[in-house]
């Protein structure tokens, strides 16, 4: 179970399925350090990394252990690219940043795998690509549309249909798909532990229980204070994503954090689990509200999807997977399921993540919109290497971005959650 979370999304396989972690202290007395970073995921952990093996002096802080927020519960799949098509991505941008961002999001999926090589973390990874599988008529144009922009900028996608779709699937539920061999999968609280042990062993301190309740700039520094503690540094990286809390209005604004939820099944028989994506491929599928699955530890099927706010909202939704996964893949008829958790990502207006200059020499970056594997990994680079005085990044630094009414996101999500349930039920 996650500790100290909710019991509605506490009950996850990737904690139950853990590898064992060295026990970070929590914070007492003064620490003084070129870089602090408050967060403990991917996006915090990437970067404490980075900044460690540049030679720079970092801490990082969390509220609770690393890994416990979104990067330790979402679906492990490794997915390349932002949520926007390449000519999207250049229209937001202007051309020469829209270039550097699709690369470095198109390549951020293999940057993941590189460091686990790297560091020899254990987190079960498969770069086997990652399946996008269209739902409907309408879902086939769109990724059709998605596979044309990646080939104008020279990475072609495997177009998939007929009986290669249902062999790498194990269902005809779907009638067309892409792959994008940049992708993958792995056991993502694995991973975030094992970034937070090479973080470690590069020379980066971690403090775990130890939530930040004040940030005061002093001079040309800045301090952190916690319940028994402060870190002094000369930069400061917040990487808190969907779990930004009240304490930094500006940061946790301009986000709309987002339950989903995902439920497992008891390990499977070998004929049924060889039956169900026998390549190992995670997919996602074109839904407005989204499914995406996987096969877990012990040959598990998983499936995820959009979740609510409430408790019973949120039973509501697991039970809704497990009976949609039945009718994407019969076979899984009779099968217990063991675990159900969940968890908040962070959404932007815009699709688009954020780098943002909350205040002199202290950046935020998040904003993943459910693609925080690969794209906080890179982040992590990104944020590290303005920590270095790299002024050329590959995403903008701009000011803070509250989304207007956001007190009342909540409601707007419900409703849009609502509206494209109706509208998946009518695709063609």
């Amino acid at each position: 179970m996650i500790a100290n979370e909710n019991p509605v999304i506490a009950d996850s396989l990737w904690t139950a399925t853990a590898n064992e972690s060295p026990v970070f202290p929590s914070l007492q007395g003064a620490e003084t350090a070129d870089v602090a970073i408050i967060g403990a995921g991917f996006t915090g952990l990437s970067a404490a990394l980075h900044i460690a093996q540049s030679g720079q002096s970092v801490i990082v802080v969390d509220a609770e252990t690393p890994g416990w927020g979104a990067s330790g519960r979402n679906g492990g799949q490794v997915n390349p690219g932002l949520i926007e098509n390449p000519d999207v991505i250049s229209q937001y941008y202007g051309r020469m940043q829209g270039h550097r961002a699709i690369t470095a999001a198109g390549n951020a999926g293999a940057r993941v795998f590189d460091l686990i090589r790297q560091h020899d973390i254990a987190c079960d990874p498969k770069q086997v690509g990652w399946v996008q599988a269209a739902h409907s008529e309408d879902g086939a144009e769109t990724l059709a549309t998605k596979r044309a922009a990646w080939d104008r900028v020279g990475v072609p996608l495997q177009h998939l249909a007929g009986a290669d779709l249902h062999t790498l699937m194990g269902s005809d539920a779907y009638v067309s798909g892409i792959r994008d061999p940049r992708g993958g999968n792995l056991h993502p609280l694995n991973y975030a532990l094992g970034l937070a042990q090479a973080a470690h062993k590069a020379g980066a301190q971690i403090f775990a229980q130890s939530p930040v309740v004040a940030m005061i700039p002093e001079g040309g520094a800045t301090t952190l204070k916690t319940a028994a503690g402060t870190i002094t540094a000369g930069k400061v990286l917040i990487c808190t994503n969907g779990y930004s809390g009240n304490w930094m209005p500006k940061v946790a604004q301009s986000v709309i954090p987002v339950r989903s939820v995902q439920v497992a099944t008891a390990p499977l028989g070998d004929n049924i689990s060889g039956s169900i994506l026998p390549g190992g491929h995670s997919v996602s599928d074109t839904r407005g509200l989204l499914l995406y699955f996987r096969k877990g530890p012990g040959g598990r099927f998983i499936m995820g999807g959009r979740g609510a706010y409430g408790n019973r909202g949120t039973r509501v939704a697991q039970e809704e997977l497990r009976q949609v996964s039945l009718q994407i893949f019969p076979q899984l008829k009779g099968q217990g399921w063991d675990h159900a958790w969940g968890g908040f990502i962070a959404s932007t207006p815009d699709h688009f993540p954020r780098l943002m200059e909350i205040a002199p020499n202290v950046i935020a970056g998040l904003g993943y919109n459910g693609r925080g594997v690969a794209m906080a990994t890179e982040m992590g680079v990104q944020l590290a290497r303005w920590a270095g005085d790299d002024v050329e990044l590959d995403f903008p630094i701009t000011g803070p971005k509250p989304i207007t009414l956001h007190r009342f996101a909540k409601w707007g999500v419900t409703f849009e959650v609502a509206r494209r349930k109706f509208l998946d039920r009518r695709a063609r």
